[in-house]
């Protein structure tokens, strides 16, 4: 089944991995890009993105649309894991230029078009869906699923002990979305720590496969490694590539819950805390939370995809 998607996004590395999956698989039709303030600079983040669509060979083929410059209410924070979010390279400037639509404007008059259609792939800050859920109040309603890569499931989060990135920079944004009634799944920090975590032998096979897309992952990848491994993580993680990977490929997900979640906006001290709560008696589920993945399987389908390069244009 093909999924007709919006991916929106903060774009680094893994981001721009995310988005290799939705410009190339045989399974998924991207719909539009659209940018949020996140883990790097804002128009560094325009220039990833737009960098990837041209590595993707889809130039010209997928609308990229600016979003939120800072967050609901706070100011911007940026992650150091990341560098430039393109692998410090110096690649060729991109041909293909923004649209002149925002991004917000973009989600609610897409899904507004085809209600019951589109997903949308929310893989930085919450900022622009909670955006367009205030421009339109049936954007919950017409969305076919919102797959959202954030929180940390009760653990210690990548930014404080609390809190996950994508959730701790705008959790007023993600306080909106979690309660606007979307059809949402998580992915979160803890499994990706858990089961997307790829060795230096696994980014060796990668990089062996020496096709250009593959050359484009160990370019972006390598500042993540390099920072996690000096951190004691010992691999590139891969959260957005394995949120994009999940909704195409659902046979990859071995175990999933109906959960409680919900995002604390108010303390300083636990800003961004996401608790998820499985006791339905005490708190109605509002979420479908991914909890045990088939790790060989996304590796696997990950690498076909640099390999094959398929898309479905």
């Amino acid at each position: 089944m093909t999924r007709r998607m919006i991916i929106d996004t903060d774009t680094a590395a893994d981001d721009s991995f995310a988005l290799l999956v939705g410009l190339l698989h045989p399974r998924a039709s991207i719909e539009a890009i659209t940018i949020v303030s996140g883990n790097v600079d804002f128009d560094q983040q325009v220039q990833n993105a737009l960098i990837t669509v041209e590595a993707a060979g889809r130039s010209g083929e997928v609308p990229v649309h600016l979003g939120a410059r800072v967050p609901m209410a706070r100011p911007w924070y940026a992650a150091s894991a990341h560098g430039d979010g393109k692998g410090n390279h110096d690649f060729p400037a991109p041909a293909q230029l923004p649209s002149d639509e925002g991004a917000a404007e973009a989600i609610a008059r897409i899904v507004r078009e085809n209600p019951g259609e589109i997903d949308i792939l929310a893989i930085g800050p919450l900022t622009n869906i909670a955006t367009a859920v205030l421009l339109d109040r049936e954007l919950a309603s017409n969305v076919r699923q919102l797959w959202i890569m954030g929180g940390c499931d009760n653990s210690v989060g990548n930014v404080t002990a609390a809190a996950e990135y994508n959730f701790y920079v705008d959790p007023e944004a993600a306080d909106i979305v979690l309660r606007a009634g979307f059809d949402v799944t998580i992915v979160t920090w803890t499994i990706t720590l858990a089961q997307a975590l790829w060795t230096r032998d696994q980014l060796d096979e990668i990089r062996s496969i020496g096709t250009s897309l593959s050359d484009f992952f160990t370019i972006l990848d390598t500042p993540n490694l390099e920072y996690n491994e000096g951190v004691a993580i010992m691999g590139s993680t891969h959260p957005d590539s394995l949120t994009a990977m999940l909704l195409v490929q659902p046979e990859l997900i071995l175990r999933s819950s109906r959960q409680f979640v919900a995002v604390e906006h108010v303390s300083d001290l636990t800003r961004g805390y996401s608790l998820f709560d499985r006791r339905a008696a005490r708190n109605a589920p509002n979420a479908t939370v991914i909890d045990e993945i088939d790790a060989t399987g996304f590796f696997e389908a990950y690498k076909a995809l640099l390999t094959s390069g398929r898309h479905t244009g």
